[in-house]
């Protein structure tokens, strides 16, 4: 789930085609809902026309929360949901615009000046603390910490023996650090600059990839190094272990050539359009009102990412399960 992101002027070029981009995701998403789940009682009628553009990033939790949001709107409101695909950079300059109406899950450590600006300029909304909390950081694969117990600190990634264990074809002498999406706002390249380690970074280019690459390396007793973050099913799934980097000394955002630390402790928020409000209050009111813990995502997180279930069907089974909670979304 990424500090993921990079530069925006990527994605100011992208806003240009964005409506191409467009993706119905799972245009039967809704369909994993009962057929007898009735309109929430006491809320707002069921009598919305427009479309609902909502950004789906590339990430599992995001892939959760959108369906749940796609279905519950889609039932309860009758507003209809299109799904974009695309990356954090571009999805700001967008809702800036009302290309896309929101987002549910941003995170605040690859939320950059330049996207601040649009919330500063009014244009788009904070729409509040979605409820979960997330770490971004290295990870290890536990068969790295019983070779090297030296790695309970992070000054054991300068011992050449480790170093030399984490190295790869492809990087030849130095380590590999595994990093993910060349779009998620990482700092690895920095960070092993500063710190002075012989690592060289890696992109798998994908959550999946890593995790196929976490499984063949674990299978084959290699250890790996890597870019995750919590919560995940993928941490607990795997043991990964989060390797304690030291404070950065530099703002990362505003100074990346330097960053020398660790990220921070993400705590989870929501963004929407200025123009949401105007297009349907209703929806509106229910983006600010939703809310995913931790708990929910590690609850619904492993059925995607370990089973390999289609997120749309796991958005509709904790729909049926937690009436409760998201019945209060729409009043």
């Amino acid at each position: 789930m990424g500090s993921r992101k990079k530069l925006l002027g990527i994605g100011l070029f992208a806003v240009g085609s964005l409506m191409f981009a467009a993706c119905g995701g799972s245009d039967t998403a809704s369909e994993s809902v009962s057929e007898d789940t009735a309109a929430v009682a006491d809320g707002p009628a069921c009598t919305g026309t427009e479309t609902i553009k909502i950004a789906r990033n590339n990430w599992t939790a995001s892939a959760i929360e959108v369906e749940i949001v796609k279905q519950l709107i889609e039932t309860n409101l009758c507003n209809p949901v299109e799904i974009v695909d695309i990356d954090e950079n571009a999805m700001i300059a967008g809702m800036s615009s009302g290309d896309i109406d929101a987002n549910v899950e941003v995170w605040p450590s690859g939320f950059t000046p330049e996207e601040q600006a649009f919330v500063d300029d009014g244009s788009v909304v904070n729409m509040g603390l979605l409820g979960a909390i997330g770490k971004i950081g290295w990870f290890v694969t536990p068969n790295a910490l019983e070779q090297f117990p030296q790695l309970a600190t992070w000054e054991g990634l300068k011992d050449p023996e480790v170093v030399k264990a984490f190295a790869t074809a492809a990087t030849g002498s130095q380590g590999r650090m595994l990093a993910m999406d060349p779009s998620f706002s990482g700092y690895e390249e920095q960070i092993i600059k500063n710190l002075g380690l012989d690592f060289k970074t890696q992109y798998s280019g994908s959550e999946a990839a890593t995790q196929a690459e976490i499984v063949a390396m674990t299978e084959a007793k290699k250890p790996v190094i890597m870019y995750y973050w919590m919560p995940s099913a993928a941490v607990g799934k795997y043991g990964l272990k989060n390797i304690v980097l030291p404070t950065a000394t530099v703002d990362c955002y505003a100074e990346a050539d330097k960053c020398d630390g660790d990220y921070p402790e993400d705590v989870l928020f929501k963004v929407a359009s200025a123009k949401l409000e105007a297009k349907d209050a209703n929806v509106f009111n229910f983006f600010k009102n939703y809310q995913m813990t931790t708990d929910d995502q590690l609850a619904t997180l492993p059925a995607v990412e370990i089973d390999g279930r289609d997120a749309a069907e796991v958005a509709g089974e904790w729909i049926a399960a937690n009436e409760a909670v998201w019945s209060a979304w729409f009043n």
